[in-house]
Parts: structure tokens; sequence; C-alpha cells
């Protein structure tokens, strides 16, 4: 019979297991990252059945989780030092101790190498996009501007639309039309995703010395920007959406979308309050999550 003793250990070695998965897990932020492989799925749907060409798909969505996972790890472990100041990112696995800066560094270069030489191996262009992408958000975006200016969101945006733009590249074996204006819309959805965010946390971001929007240019000019980048963003959507050619059912359900992220955009300027400004950001995700699954539901 096993020991009570034998019992106990194997129960904590087990606890451990599942605290280190926790925290491995946690560094590629499993809901940013969905959320751009959402994107490049969505992609590749605007010229290809997904469901037909599922070996491609599924080679699609495979680099991109590890490329994109990889830079979220990269970001991880240079920003541990101002994460370390946020009460909203003080716990952790990084700037609280629970993995340390070299194991998450090979972590995440590994993911990184896997992810672009997958792509690569896919197709050159697919490849090119991806690394592209990777080098925009951890070089230049986290590395160089973000801790210099407000304005490195339009590179954080770019680096954004760089998963549907491989998607749709990969599908189609070019850069087109279709492909810009779906990157365009999420490098315009941005700054309603992102300056949401930096209204609620501005101490924190104070705290960190992280420049944003509502810290040098105000509350006022913040709203204005995220009314106009929603409406500019909901603008390429549609506009990617009648080239891809969605069927009017979808295109309603897409209009209904971008009619209620607008309506959220006007309140937060006419009639702002933290319980709108939040709703916002969350609705601004749930905006572009959705509008990507009708491309997909369309495809399919």
């Amino acid at each position: 019979m096993i020991s009570d003793t034998l019992l106990r250990n194997l129960a904590g070695a087990s606890d451990v297991l599942r605290q280190r998965f926790q925290d491995y897990w946690s560094l590629v932020k499993s809901l940013q990252t969905g959320l751009l492989l959402a994107t490049g799925v969505a992609g590749f749907s605007s010229a290809r059945c997904p469901v037909t060409h599922w070996d491609s798909t599924l080679s699609l969505a495979g680099s991109l989780l590890l490329a994109i996972s990889g830079s979220t790890v990269l970001n991880m472990v240079y920003d541990r030092d101002i994460d370390a100041l946020m009460h909203r990112t003080a716990r952790r696995a990084l700037p609280s101790g629970r993995v340390a800066p070299g194991e998450a560094l090979a972590i995440g270069l590994g993911l990184s190498f896997l992810g672009v030489g997958w792509a690569l191996a896919l197709a050159p262009l697919y490849g090119a996009i991806v690394f592209a992408g990777l080098f925009f958000d951890v070089v230049i975006y986290t590395i160089n501007l973000k801790r210099r200016t407000a304005y490195s969101i339009i590179i954080g945006g770019l680096a954004g639309g760089m998963p549907t733009l491989a998607g749709r590249s990969l599908a189609a074996g070019r850069i087109d039309t279709v492909g810009l204006l779906l990157a365009l819309a999420i490098l315009l959805w941005i700054p309603t995703h992102i300056m949401t965010f930096s209204l609620r946390l501005d101490e924190d971001y104070r705290r960190a010395g992280i420049p944003t929007f509502p810290i040098q240019y105000g509350v006022r000019v913040t709203q204005l920007v995220i009314a106009a980048s929603s409406l500019a963003a909901a603008v390429a959507m549609a506009a990617a959406a009648a080239l891809i050619g969605l069927e009017r059912r979808y295109l309603r359900l897409l209009g209904v979308l971008s009619l209620g992220l607008l309506g959220l955009a006007a309140s937060s300027v006419f009639r702002p309050s933290g319980k709108t400004n939040f709703g916002l950001f969350k609705y601004a995700s749930f905006y572009m999550l959705s509008s990507m699954l009708l491309i997909v539901a369309e495809a399919v």
C-alpha cells in the first residue's frame, strides 16, 4: 500500500508543478495572445476556407502562437522593472521573482525562434511579416519607444496588425488591399484599447514613469483621440469586409458591433465616467474579436 507520507509528497509535487505551469503560462498573456491569433486566422480566412485548408490553418496557428507568445515573454522580461512598480502587475511571475529573468529570456527566445522559423518554412513572405511583427513589438516598441513617448502605441499598433496581414498574405500569396485594411483596422483600434486602459490606470503609469496620452495631453484630448480612432477603425473594418464580400447578414452584424463601439466612444466624450471608460475598454476587445470571427464564419 502507498504510505500517507508518499501520497502527501506526490500531492506536494503536483502542486509545485501546477504552480510552475501557471507561472510560465502567465508569461504569454493568453487572452491577448488569443486575440492576436484570432486576427491571424481571420486574415487567412479572408482568402481561403480554413476548413478545406485545415493543414495550412493549423500551421498558421502554430507558428503564430509560438511567435506571438515569444514576443510577449520577451516584453515581459524587459518590462519587469516597471511592472514591479505598478500595482496591477507587481504580482506577475517575473517582478515577484517566481520565474528567473534568464529562464524567461530563454523561453522567449526559444518560442520566437521556433515561431519565425516555422513561418519562414511555410512561405518567405509570411515569415518576413511574422518576423517584422516580432521586431516592431519587442525592439522598436518595448525597448526603444515605450518609455520615451506616448506615440509608441503607433508602433505597437503596427505590430498588432501584423498577424492578420501575415495570415492574409499566406492565403493570398501577396500583400494586398484587404490585408492592409485589416491591419489598418487593428492599428486604428489600438488607441481605443490602450488609451482607455491608461485612463483607468493613470496612477500606475505615473508611478512607473511611462508616458501616456492622458499624462502628456490630458484626459479630454485622450477621449477625443479614442473617439476618432474608434470611428476610423470601424470604417477600415467595414471597407475590408466589403472587399472580402461579406454576406449581408454578417455585414449587418458588423454594423451593429460598430454602432456599439461608436456609441460607447461618443459617451466617453460627452458623458465621461470611469464606468463608461471601462465599458469601452472591455467592448473594444469584444468588437475586434467578433469582427474577426465574422470573417471566419463567412469563409466556413
